[in-house]
């Protein structure tokens, strides 16, 4: 009988996965169909990932992460004041935007984007919060493997 394959840096995954930090679930495939994750390219944060390397397929664990350990320390340099004319250049000039809500910018190269919540409203400017909304965290991962490829 082969022994499980194990989960490596460039694998290929099903599997189901439920990420939790202090209010309560962030993603879970539970009760639904699973994810299939190619790890090494950005889909999963690195220390997540590097937490789930040598889990065996069928494997079924609940991983605890130290605050900041999944996403980093929070930053307060991600925290920055954008000019409301310069987010109309992004968008609709006459959106209204809400404390809490969060907001896709362009990446500076276009090769994707990247997302900030807003926390204060000025006359002339948004203050925006680009500090992954778990950094500085405790997180919960738990992985059911279903498969690697």
């Amino acid at each position: 009988m082969q022994a499980p394959t194990t989960i490596e840096a460039s694998s290929l995954l099903t599997l189901h996965y439920r990420l939790s930090g202090p209010q309560g679930d962030i993603i879970n495939t539970f009760g639904g169909p699973p994810a299939t994750l190619s790890l090494g390219n950005a889909e999963l944060a690195p220390a997540i990932e590097a937490r789930m390397l040598g889990l065996a397929e069928g494997e079924h664990v609940t991983l605890q992460m130290a605050a900041g350990e999944a996403f980093g320390e929070r930053n307060p340099a991600m925290l920055q004041w954008v000019p409301k004319q310069l987010l109309a250049t992004f968008g609709d000039a006459d959106a209204a935007y809400l404390l809490g809500e969060v907001v896709e910018f362009p990446a500076s190269n276009n090769a994707g984007k990247y997302a900030g919540a807003v926390v204060q409203i000025g006359d002339e400017a948004i203050l925006f919060d680009f500090n992954h909304p778990l950094a500085g965290q405790a997180v919960m991962l738990e992985v059911q493997v279903i498969g690697v490829l």
